[in-house]
């Protein structure tokens, strides 16, 4: 399972009328301000413990500036919220060709569920404000990168913690 992290100002999601679960004919629309911006990728043979590891450890994070300038606090510290976009091409392998191929992605049935948890531990573990796009919806995500700071988390299935 792939997280990766872009430390922002402010980020949004949205996604059509036609794609909005509610079903109610508007955009459906989740915003952050300062906090984290979180694309997911699912790959095959993750699980519980890999959504789990992945969010408590960006919650962990020290890449938030103290009062020196220097990244020493948390998105915890911070008070910061974390916007959680799944984003299956995380999963891709461009290393043969010029089309990526896409067949590490773990199967939909398994891979939202997992972004959902990783999405939901940071509110019921971490009491912080986690909303998530629409799982396999054409997304538009908007984001104001703060420093530039983006890091890559990675968990292989069934590596000890």
């Amino acid at each position: 399972m792939k997280a990766l992290l872009q430390r922002v100002t402010r980020a949004s999601v949205t996604v059509g009328p036609d794609e909005n679960p509610a079903g109610d004919g508007t955009p459906y629309v989740r915003e952050i301000g300062h906090g984290l911006l979180a694309l997911v990728g699912v790959e095959r043979g993750d699980g519980r413990a890999e959504a789990d590891w992945l969010c408590d450890k960006a919650a962990a994070l020290r890449i938030f500036r103290d009062d020196e300038g220097r990244m020493n606090r948390s998105v915890l510290d911070v008070g910061g919220d974390v916007l959680v976009i799944s984003q299956f091409t995380l999963a891709g392998d461009a290393r043969k060709g010029t089309r990526p191929s896409f067949v590490g992605a773990a199967d939909p049935e398994v891979a939202a569920p997992l972004v959902e948890r990783f999405a939901q531990r940071f509110r019921e573990r971490h009491g912080l404000l986690a909303p998530t796009g629409v799982f396999g919806a054409m997304m538009r995500v908007e984001l104001v990168n703060d420093g530039p700071v983006t890091l890559m988390l990675e968990r292989s299935p069934g590596r000890p913690a």
